[in-house]
């Protein structure tokens, strides 16, 4: 009778373990099979966009001088200020003796309309003028940009000391002054042209 018990007992425990390892053993841990779908997909959640870097760098804005130098990196700031206290000289000499023909070849039509619109005035007065220029003026750079297509607009303030002699139908006069002003000058910068053209003349403080 023990005999037949324990067999008995044995198939219980047979029947009981096989019945544990069907429901439980193959659950234990992620299988192979579990992990492959996570695996395959993962890349796809994660994957970046074709040409990140071309589409940032078409984005970026240029301004300022860096905005002309782009369209014409033969700009040289240095050398553009030499030659704008040149045209300044140049330009204040012109408007005092009424020489508009050298007037014309550097102003823009408005700018060259209110210079005439003195120059016609005074000598309508009877009135002459001559500018004598103590030293060089200044020039700095105020500011800089492309303000269409290739159309640069750069803006310089001068600082000038010169001394003004006027005649009239009341006599002599001599006058020193002290002048602060921005000059804004305009240039296509694909054009053949090397010349800017003065487009704005503003007061400034000293």
């Amino acid at each position: 009778m023990q005999t037949l018990e324990l067999i008995i007992l044995a198939g219980l425990a047979a029947i009981v373990l096989y019945q544990l390892y069907s429901v439980l053993g193959r659950r234990v841990g992620r299988q192979p099979e579990e992990q492959r779908p996570a695996a395959e997909a993962a890349p796809a959640r994660v994957r970046a966009p074709d040409r990140v870097v071309d589409t940032a760098e078409d984005g970026v804005q240029l301004t300022g001088l860096a905005a002309v130098k782009a369209k014409d990196p033969n700009f040289d700031m240095n050398r553009f200020l030499a030659g704008a206290k040149g045209a300044y000289e140049m330009i204040v000499k012109a408007f005092a003796d009424g020489d508009k023909e050298t007037l014309r070849n550097l102003l823009a039509p408005s700018v060259m309309e209110s210079f005439e619109g003195v120059i016609d005035q005074r000598q309508a007065e009877g009135r002459t003028e001559t500018v004598e220029f103590f030293h060089a003026p200044r020039a700095d750079l105020e500011k800089a940009d492309v303000v269409s297509g290739d159309l640069a607009r750069v803006t310089v303030r001068f600082l000038a000391e010169f001394r003004s002699r006027t005649k009239g139908p009341e006599g002599e006069g001599v006058d020193d002054r002290r002048t602060a002003e921005l000059w804004t000058f305009e240039r296509r910068l694909k054009s053949r042209d090397p010349n800017w053209t003065l487009v704005h003349v503003d007061a400034a403080e000293a």
